[in-house]
């Protein structure tokens, strides 16, 4: 058989492999299926074989290669699932291997979370990982890389360059570098080894007695980390929790934050669906009885696990979610590993809050760029339509349209000149501009003179700007430039910390932490009851006196 016609073979194998999953699935959802039904089943598959056959053996040009790739990875699967659901997802061999580093939260590299500019010039390093080979190299943000093991970097796509950096453990690697104020390049040689990719990016006691933890994703090691950073602060008299933007990941992982967070025997979340049986997730080990007032921060794109967590606490009067009404995504997704590194990822679940709330937005009849992008700028949904639940001590909860919440922080709007600045990527290229002929330290401020280089380095690059701009916007515009810089100097951290520390909504969020320990206070007074109640029925005494 020819490579030509072993592939076209492949890539109608792999779409059948994927109608078989799917029609399991469907089979089991409505029961057992008719024999028509299964004629016309057989039938479709038979249509698609023709038609695939002729366009293969006909088409101007031959359908080999990428394109071959194309019409099954980008037509002929996808275009199956989007009728189902927008997150039933089929994931090709490249974007199956970064969901699997996704979730492992590691990779074998040198560290570098790379960029590439706009309209595809050159690559920037956006920033060296804490602790790994770049970082300990001395590579810094803002640097170009100008070459891989001496070939040019000119040309190469940020994914090529990445692909290129990353391998096996312990071979080396020489990078070479361009940098604001050095006449020539710099050359590194790095030796590759392992890099963690933490889900918590930044934890730090923002005031006495008060963590901060920002969580941008749920992987394999996000529970441990979210635990080692609670057991970190010490003795807690509060936490702010931030999971704006967090777009979920694994649910075994935002069952266990929940478990180390609720009481015991507290219910977490359940699964329902039809091809397998319905499952539910219980607090097994709890908090053991420490408990402190949460605020947990949320924003439109706060997604998925991040809602199941958000849900579980604001249920169980746990914490007080504050932000904006979260994305509204309450399907599970099965991954099914196919032939070839490839992978299918299946909704087989609908997932439920503790009160019973289901937080899938709706999404019949609505195209996918909508559903994903244009909802971010429309108001909460209409509570008046929604399902209506209640927590454990009587608040009145909303299903079907994300997770509302308590109270409503909006964040910052954004005016034309800040647009302008942050398309330009103005404070990532100035801080190197800054630092090339200077260090600083943790008591650096930007004042008047920081702010006469800014301004020469504006001119320089020819962005319009006047006084009376710079001063509508004075404390973003220094904390931009501070973060910047701070990150260059000191590591993305303290970078984060920088802004964390400017944040108007974290420091809105710390306003509540009065009114989360009210409701902290009312959910211990709700379970003691609910325990003595049960002590009291065990124990033969009516309930009613």
């Amino acid at each position: 058989m020819t490579p030509r016609a072993r592939r076209a073979l492949f890539t109608v194998i792999l779409f059948f492999s994927v109608c078989a999953i799917v029609g399991s699935m469907l089979q089991r959802r409505v029961g057992a299926q008719s024999s028509e039904d299964e004629s016309q089943l057989r039938d479709s598959l038979k249509s698609f074989t023709n038609v695939y056959a002729i366009v293969e053996q006909n088409y101007a040009e031959p359908i080999q290669g990428d394109k071959a790739d194309a019409a099954i990875y980008d037509g002929a699967i996808p275009g199956m699932l989007r009728v189902l659901d927008p997150h039933s997802n089929f994931y090709d061999p490249k974007a199956y291997a970064k969901m699997r580093e996704d979730q492992h939260g590691r990779y074998f590299g040198v560290g570098m979370t790379i960029q590439q500019a706009f309209g595809g010039g050159k690559v920037y390093v956006v920033f060296p990982m804490e602790g790994g080979p770049a970082f300990k190299a001395g590579i810094h943000p803002g640097d170009v890389i100008a070459a891989i093991d001496s070939k040019s970097a000119e040309g190469m796509t940020s994914d090529v360059v990445a692909k290129t950096l990353k391998g096996p453990k312990g071979t080396h690697v020489q990078v070479s570098m361009t940098r604001e104020g050095q006449s020539k390049p710099m050359v590194f040689d790095l030796v590759r080894d392992e890099i963690p990719n933490p889900s918590v990016d930044l934890k730090y006691e923002i005031r006495p007695g008060v963590g901060y933890i920002h969580l941008k994703q749920f992987q394999e090691t996000t529970a441990q980390e979210v635990i080692e950073a609670i057991d970190g602060f010490g003795d807690l008299h509060g936490l702010v929790f931030d999971l704006r933007d967090n777009p979920g990941g694994l649910l075994s992982q935002a069952v266990e934050v929940c478990d180390h967070l609720l009481a015991k025997g507290q219910n977490i979340v359940s699964q329902r669906g039809r091809a397998y049986p319905d499952q539910n997730y219980t607090a097994v080990h709890g908090n053991d009885g420490k408990t402190f007032p949460i605020v947990v921060l949320v924003s439109r794109g706060t997604a998925s696990a991040a809602e199941i967590v958000s849900g579980a606490l604001q249920d169980h009067d746990r914490a007080l979610i504050v932000g904006q009404t979260t994305f509204g995504k309450g399907l599970v997704q099965t991954v099914y590993n196919l032939s070839e590194n490839t992978g299918l990822a299946l909704t087989t679940y609908h997932y439920y809050t503790p009160s019973g709330r289901l937080i899938q937005r709706n999404y019949t009849g609505v195209s996918l760029y909508d559903y994903y992008y244009n909802h971010a700028g429309a108001s909460a949904p209409d509570s008046t339509n929604r399902e209506v639940k209640f927590t454990d001590s009587g608040r009145t909860v909303y299903g079907g349209g994300g997770i509302t919440p308590d109270e409503k922080i909006e964040p910052p709007k954004a005016n034309h000149f800040q647009e302008l600045l942050l398309s330009k990527d103005v404070f990532f290229l100035f801080a190197p501009v800054y630092l090339s002929n200077r260090t600083v330290d943790k008591s650096f401020q930007v004042d008047e003179s920081v702010m006469n280089d800014f301004k020469q380095y504006l001119n320089s690059k020819n962005i319009p700007f006047t006084q009376g701009d710079l001063d509508g916007v004075a404390d973003w515009v220094k904390e931009s430039i501070k973060s910047g810089i701070f990150t260059i100097q000191f590591g993305e951290s303290q970078g984060l910390r920088t802004r964390a520390d400017w944040d108007p909504m974290i420091q809105k969020a710390l306003t509540y932490l009065p009114e989360a320990q009210a409701l902290e206070d009312n959910a211990h007074k709700v379970l003691t009851q609910k325990a003595q109640a049960r002590n009291e029925g065990a124990q033969g005494v009516p309930l009613s006196q």
